[in-house]
């Protein structure tokens, strides 16, 4: 991946004000830093699971930004804050996980952000880092802790914390003492890093904001130096709920193409409201403002186009899991929309029914032949035998794209796709797939 400087703005600064990343600063001499260059800045990331998910892309995507205009990302993976869970935005306290599990998920996501930032040394001086705060809190005794941070921190400063508060006021949940030392062990986190490699901004979601002023405290009482803290808005949907949080069924859209493929994650960006495409243009992609106010353009006036949809889901899976795989997701949607599901290859078929509602036959049942009428009843595509042979006369049955005309038609072994699929199609936009084993 070839990355360079920001080009399409004059400053870092006003790059991040017209898109409209900055939702709070600690002090505005920040913006002057980062728009010099030189800078040393964080951001965490919780290895709950061995993928991110796209609740993580607007940290990814800032960190990005910020290296590309000249300054040193760390992505700090918490291996040790992971042992805890942050509390923030929980109304219950988080299951555990082993060392091994937090290790495994560490070594995955750190591959993962490949894709965004640039950890090549020849990079230079804003080469970016991963690090894991398992290096520096799991050696890390009790009494070291209460001493040399416990003692910077008042419990009422803790309680006063949103993400505290709100726990508190919930007699039924409650904050275990574990969680309720998370912002310590946070702040702690910035203090070290800034010994370590002069680390002097941590940025993070607008959630983060009391975290990150405990960890800017923490800085100046251990080491005297000034700290800064930016925070971005929380991405949200136009109701207001998290982007990206238990959207693909009840599962989480994750980055990991094992877990949601490439085709899926295309249709989830393709599937964006109007109301928020731009927002998500100019925070997620690396589009030129002209670019993404010409697509918004293009929404007010010709929304069924969705132009401005499909230029964000092909930036998206361009940056995270490259251009062939963006390709092949392109091609299957175009499939689905003009009818020529048979004509995908073999890997991008596969994405594709992942996505499209499936029945299991055994293939002895196709070895008989059954009669198509008895099939689309039988695999819910249709509610009546009656309802499937009307569907059938009025030309809008398909087979693998075929139009099956006459009630007796049926379905056998050789309509199998790489000996495994058949895909049945009602009307345009109808699909089922059959799977045969």
């Amino acid at each position: 991946m070839i990355f360079g400087r920001l080009l399409a703005m004059p400053s870092v600064s006003e790059d991040l004000t017209a898109r409209g990343l900055i939702n709070q600063i600690t002090d505005d001499a920040l913006l002057e830093l980062l728009d010099a260059g030189g800078v040393t800045l964080y951001a965490g990331f919780d290895p709950t699971a061995a993928s991110l998910h796209v609740g993580h892309l607007l940290q990814l995507c800032t960190l990005r930004r910020l290296q590309l205009g000249g300054n040193r990302p760390i992505a700090l993976a918490g291996g040790g804050t992971g042992m805890i869970g942050d509390p923030g935005g929980k109304s219950s306290e988080r299951p555990l996980l082993s060392k091994e599990e937090i290790a495994s998920n560490v070594m995955a996501i750190g591959e993962q952000m490949k894709r965004f930032l640039d950890f090549d040394a020849s990079s230079g001086a804003n080469q970016a880092l991963l690090l894991d705060n398992a290096a520096w809190l799991c050696d890390l005794t009790l009494l070291e802790f209460l001493r040399d941070i416990g003692k910077h921190f008042t419990v009422n400063q803790m309680v006063a914390k949103e993400s505290v508060r709100s726990r508190l006021e919930r007699p039924d949940q409650g904050i275990s003492y574990t969680e309720f030392s998370y912002m310590l062990l946070q702040a702690f986190d910035f203090a070290q890093l800034n010994i370590d490699h002069g680390c002097t901004v941590q940025i993070g979601g607008s959630d983060q904001w009391g975290n990150i002023t405990m960890g800017i405290d923490l800085v100046a009482k251990r080491t005297g130096e000034q700290a800064y803290g930016l925070t971005t808005p929380l991405a949200t949907k136009a109701d207001g709920t998290k982007f990206g949080k238990s959207e693909v069924g009840n599962e989480r859209v994750w980055l990991d193409a094992n877990r949601t493929s490439p085709y899926a994650l295309y249709q989830f960006f393709l599937g964006v409201e109007d109301a928020m495409v731009d927002t998500y243009l100019r925070f997620f992609t690396f589009l030129s403002l002209e670019e993404i106010d010409a697509l918004k353009v293009s929404t007010n006036d010709h929304p069924e186009k969705r132009e401005a949809q499909r230029a964000l889901a092909a930036a998206m899976i361009d940056l995270i899991h490259g251009p062939g795989a963006r390709e092949r997701a392109e091609e299957a949607s175009r499939a689905l929309f003009r009818g020529s599901v048979a004509s995908l290859d073999e890997a991008t078929l596969r994405d594709v029914v992942a996505d499209v509602p499936q029945s299991s036959l055994e293939r002895s049942d196709l070895d008989a032949s059954p009669l198509l009428v008895d099939v689309l009843s039988a695999i819910g595509l249709v509610k009546s035998k009656s309802e499937a042979r009307r569907a059938i006369e009025q030309g809008g049955v398909f087979v693998n794209d075929v139009l099956r005309e006459g009630v007796d038609a049926t379905v056998s072994a050789n309509d199998l796709l790489f000996g495994e699929f058949v895909v049945v199609r009602r009307g345009k936009r109808s699909y089922h797939v059959i799977c045969v084993s």
